[in-house]
């Protein structure tokens, strides 16, 4: 479904997208030779591998391959450093989503109390570093915190991103917080569910994104922005 939205999305903007559906069996190295030609490919902008990967195949090696200025997912150790500091070319687009959403919201991150449930590399720990960044107070959280409740009803702004269904419950929310649901979980076949109670969430919420339609498309728009600019990036590197 993500990846049948992100070519509709590059169709809509005019971005041309390539894209190479490897069998399970493939092996690493035919994987690590496809990432490199797709590096030195001047007519390429941006490269992402949609994880995960199959057991055999070293995730980490095959995001250290791809070229920082060409990772619009944001996963190479050279961004995640770069994000650290504050000084980046790239975001991931998730925790990139949500920052765009509370932004267009009008909702100030300065000196607000801020809780993640997640710690996950590719949306947690970089969402907790970006609101950081606009001075907010961070507190990351996971499925194995201790009274987790207590910690989750001092949030001014909830981010949930644990990866499990409807695991934040209404009494877990302090009474008009914003909360903001990454998670996304099929429980039947045509049924999707965020990691927060959307039920018993939303009275208590000041703002509360749903799922899906929330910050899925977010999600979407950020590798199209990260894309532009890898391109500008690129476009800029070749002439020099």
């Amino acid at each position: 479904m993500y990846v049948n939205n992100k070519k509709k999305a590059c169709e809509y903007i005019g971005i041309e997208s390539f894209e190479y559906l490897m069998d399970a069996g493939t092996s690493q190295e035919e994987l690590l030779s496809l990432i490199d030609r797709l590096n030195k490919d001047s007519a390429v902008s941006g490269i992402l591998c949609q994880l995960p990967l199959p057991d055999h195949i070293d995730e980490q090696a095959v995001i250290n391959a791809i070229d920082p200025k060409k990772d619009v997912d944001a996963f190479h150790p050279v961004n995640v450093g770069k994000i650290m500091t504050g000084n980046y070319d790239f975001v991931p687009c998730t925790p990139a989503g949500v920052m765009e959403l509370i932004k267009e919201s009008g909702i100030d991150i300065e000196a607000k109390e801020c809780v993640v449930v997640g710690r996950s590399n590719i949306v947690g720990k970089p969402m907790a570093m970006l609101l950081l960044h606009k001075n907010g107070t961070v507190t990351v959280c996971h499925s194995k915190t201790a009274d987790l409740a207590e910690k989750t009803r001092k949030a001014d702004i909830l981010v949930a991103a644990v990866g499990i269904p409807n695991f934040i419950k209404g009494d877990m929310i302090k009474p008009g917080a914003v909360v903001i649901d990454v998670g996304i979980n099929r429980i039947a076949p045509k049924k999707l569910v965020g990691d927060v109670e959307f039920e018993s969430a939303e009275p208590a919420a000041g703002a509360i994104t749903p799922v899906p339609g929330g910050v899925g498309p977010m999600t979407i728009a950020m590798l199209m922005k990260n894309t532009l600019k890898a391109a500008v990036i690129n476009h800029d590197r070749e002439a020099e």
